[in-house]
């Protein structure tokens, strides 16, 4: 029977509260001693402890030990996690009460508040973790199974449109997608390099097998220069015994261990895609055989716990880990004195190292584990200290035993190392091991492209699809160079040209601002970032029978609800609404400006320009220098064949009429706050639809040129905007005068009824309510009413301005500096058109 997302969540609360518990008890403990349950009860409002024991409720209520941990964090809690795991209780305390009053969780909500939960007990290494990650993904695949039966994307969405050149193919017919991505079914795996997982065999066979991994594995320099050195080390020719892995949070440290881990699996080298040029550098005709490899994931081990194994031994301690995988029981013995006493095992290790050689022993999130240790000796695994002086005692180890390399991955992004422990201890830890290390070079942006490429597409075979592929990217660089006055300088030069062969069908512009902007988010894992979102692209644009010649900024179906979700996950701010207002959705400005204007709508320009332009600002919207020049709008936009000039007036309508797109000089950006150009426009509209104010400016600056005798011409006198006939004089020896309308009475050429005609007949035959008998004495000047509506429009435009620049002075609007200069600016030019 099918259950529903609130029975989901409300089970991974359950899980929370379990793996919450002890880790809460562990921490108050640390600091509070036997008296930890008292500032535990003061966190807690009253009522919660009216009528039960504190520790009963602790035990029972996840939203009370929630409460604890928000309320203890300064004094407890921020010693072991950081400011990730800060937001995430108090986002899981949100949710637990949305839960606790029935709301209804849609499924993305279900499964945000799935992986938060995960998030945090990964944190605290807490065996739940597994479980509320099995319930994720079994949520992702209900999800995906959900879509699959309804197809209710392909019709609800308007495909983007566009003319390239005649005589290219589209990419959809020169690469093929992987059939996971191009069926969606990669949302379950979702690209995550997990060791312990492969370790415990589980997860995806692309993970799991070898010959799998290393087929859709792209060797980098980093990766080969690793893996030949283990080659070496492994086999007693040689290589460094000691390597350190640091990357920024998505860097690859993961996925290097894997392709070690899979190296010493005892595979044959035929079964090794990729690998054949390196064992004839290293000289070895085969992987190492009977390799004995340790694997230790710190956010799966907790050092709060005695973990018994499955032939009855109690390990404590990572040295006994290292043992017990190593020989099993015997090999626990050699370290069981030290393990039980959590004291460091010294020479040992070697013994140990030397007795089971060759030896891989791979340490991941080595941080993550060892910032939960306290200074004191009360948990299983030994103190603060004493570890570290093991981490020393494991390099060594390594550098001095025969055929042993030991690989650690050390963390270099604050979400990773968490809070002050965690601090400490990656200073601690790579002091231990920096004496003998050996630094590791993670993957260079250009090796990024090809990663993601190879696991996102099929590999071609056929001479004529390269061919194909060759003449795209000839027409886009001939573009390039031919219009180079619209598009960035580098793109005309030939390396640029290299870039896009290499990154296709990707277009090189958006793997720069994915790498360049996205991947500055705190939670974007860099490649698997870069993989979870363009499998989203890839996949909807594959449904969507897209045309396109090659996938660029442009081309990001943001209208998809999956594709939206995922460049909306990690940015602080609620972008969803300014998505579907101003940047791509079924009642979004930009698709109403297409469909409303055909030379815009025969490339679908608007929707295309602010997808560009929101991919490229988004993830910086706080930097220095935000946004994106209009060359590298274009550069995002334009494909071979279609007209630059139409991209130019899209922008140019766009910022006339969005709510949240700014420009500044040459340089757009999309922003979260709503633009003065919609408060200036709304203002604009009030004005017109009650011209008084709009006429009396008008007649205000006419009124100003008649200030002097000299302003007046050949005329005796100049009437502006008479209210009555009877403003005008009828006297003869007052010379001849020009009567100026009242811009409420326009002429209408060839009408014989127009306002102005009316008003000019009533002055001629009358002075009020009197006769009028020298008519010939006054000329009339009239507004031609094509023209004044225009003025009136722009008149309406400087006043609104000016109203807008006077409330800021009031401090009724609160501008920045960048919306008062705008203002300014904006002022300024239709006070010129006026």
């Amino acid at each position: 029977m099918a259950i529903s997302n609130h029975e989901r969540v409300g089970r991974a609360l359950n899980l929370l509260r379990d793996g919450l518990y002890p880790y809460i008890e562990r921490e108050m403990r640390a600091i509070h001693s036997d008296r930890w349950l008292i500032p535990a009860s003061s966190s807690l409002p009253d009522h919660y402890v009216a009528r039960r024991e504190v520790q009963d409720v602790l035990k029972e209520d996840v939203s009370a030990l929630l409460m604890v941990m928000w309320e203890q964090w300064n004094n407890v809690f921020r010693n072991t996690l950081g400011r990730t795991e800060r937001s995430i209780v108090s986002e899981l305390r949100d949710t637990r009460n949305d839960w606790a009053h029935t709301s209804t969780f849609s499924t993305d909500d279900a499964y945000r508040a799935l992986d938060s939960m995960a998030r945090l007990l990964t944190a605290i290494s807490a065996p739940e973790a597994d479980q509320v990650e099995k319930q994720k993904q079994e949520l992702l695949r209900v999800r995906f199974e959900d879509q699959a039966r309804r197809e209710t994307r392909r019709a609800a969405v308007a495909p983007t449109e566009g003319q390239p050149m005649s005589g290219l193919k589209p990419w959809r017919e020169i690469v093929t997608p992987h059939p996971d991505v191009a069926s969606g079914r990669y949302q379950q795996a979702e690209f995550a390099a997990d060791l312990w997982q492969v370790y415990l065999d589980e997860g995806s066979d692309e993970y799991r097998l070898p010959t799998e991994f290393f087929r859709r594995t792209y060797l980098t320099d980093g990766l080969k220069q690793l893996l030949t050195g283990a080659l070496l080390r492994l086999s007693g020719k040689g290589g460094d015994p000691v390597i350190e892995l640091q990357t920024n949070f998505g860097g690859g440290k993961t996925h290097a261990m894997l392709a070690l881990y899979h190296l010493c699996f005892g595979v044959a080298a035929k079964d090794l895609p990729g690998m054949e040029p390196l064992f004839q550098e290293a000289d070895v005709n085969e992987p190492p055989q009977n390799v004995n490899t340790v694997v230790l994931v710190g956010n799966k081990i907790s050092p709060g716990q005695i973990h018994q194994k499955s032939d009855g031994t109690q390990v404590r301690t990572l040295w006994g880990e290292i043992g017990w995988q190593l020989g099993g029981k015997e090999g626990y013995e050699m370290m069981r004195q030290a393990d039980e006493s959590a004291t460091n095992p010294g020479d040992a290790l070697k013994d140990l190292f030397n007795k089971y050689a060759p030896v891989l022993i791979l340490v991941d999130e080595w941080v993550a584990y060892a910032r939960q240790l306290h200074d004191k000796s009360d948990l299983p695994a030994g103190n603060f200290d004493t570890h570290f002086t093991f981490a020393q005692t494991l390099s060594e180890s390594a550098k001095n035993a025969k055929e042993t390399l030991l690989v650690v991955s050390i963390p270099s992004s604050d979400i990773e190392i968490g809070g002050d422990r965690g601090k400490e201890a990656l200073d601690r830890l790579k002091n231990a091991i920096g004496r003998v290390e050996s630094p590791w070079r993670p993957a260079s942006a250009e090796e990024s492209f090809e990663i993601v490429r190879r696991r996102l597409f099929q590999t071609t075979a056929d001479p004529s699809l390269f061919v194909q592929r060759d003449a795209v990217v000839k027409a886009f660089s001939d573009m390039y160079r031919t219009q180079g006055q619209e598009f960035p300088g580098e793109c005309k030069e030939a390396d640029y040209e290299r870039r896009m062969r290499d990154a296709y069908p990707i277009h090189p512009e958006l793997f720069d601002r994915l790498y360049s902007d996205w991947s500055t988010l705190d939670k974007f894992q860099r490649t698997r970032g870069v993989l979870r979102l363009m499998a989203k692209v890839i996949h909807s644009l594959w449904e969507r029978n897209d045309q396109s010649l090659m996938i660029m900024p442009a081309h990001v179906p943001m209208d998809d609800p999956q594709v939206q979700s995922e460049l909306t996950r990690y940015l602080e701010d609620n972008w969803i609404p300014v998505i579907d207002k101003d940047v791509d959705g079924a009642n979004s400005l930009p698709l109403s400006l297409d469909r409303n204007n055909p030379n815009l709508g025969r490339y679908s320009a608007c929707r295309r320009v602010t997808r560009t332009v929101y991919m490229g600002s988004a993830p910086t919207l706080r930097a220095a220098n935000r946004g994106l020049e209009d060359r590298r709008v274009k550069l995002g936009c334009v494909q071979p064949g279609e007209s630059v000039a139409t991209f130019g007036d899209a922008l140019r309508r766009l910022t006339d009429q969005a709510t949240y797109l700014y420009i500044d000089g040459n340089r757009y950006w999309v922003s979260t706050q709503p633009n003065v150009n919609r408060t200036a426009q709304e203002r604009a509209d009030q004005f017109l639809s009650d011209r008084y104010q709009v006429w009396k400016e008008i007649t205000d600056r006419l009124e100003a040129f008649n200030k002097k005798p000299s302003d007046r011409g050949e005329f005796s006198a100049v009437h502006v905007a008479p209210e009555s006939t009877a403003d005008i004089p009828d006297d003869p020896s007052l010379g001849v005068r020009l009567v100026v309308l009242d811009p409420q009475h326009p002429h209408t050429r060839l009408s014989d009824d127009s306002p102005a005609r009316k008003w000019i007949d009533d002055a001629l035959n009358h002075k009020g309510s009197g006769p009028r008998y020298h008519k010939n004495t006054l000329l009339f000047l009239t507004a031609d009413k094509a023209k004044i509506e225009n003025l009136e429009r722009n008149v309406a435009q400087y006043l609104a301005w000016e109203s807008v620049l006077a409330d800021d002075k009031k401090k009724t609007l609160n501008l920045d500096n960048f919306q008062r200069s705008q203002a300014e600016t904006k002022r300024d030019g239709s006070n010129k058109d006026v």
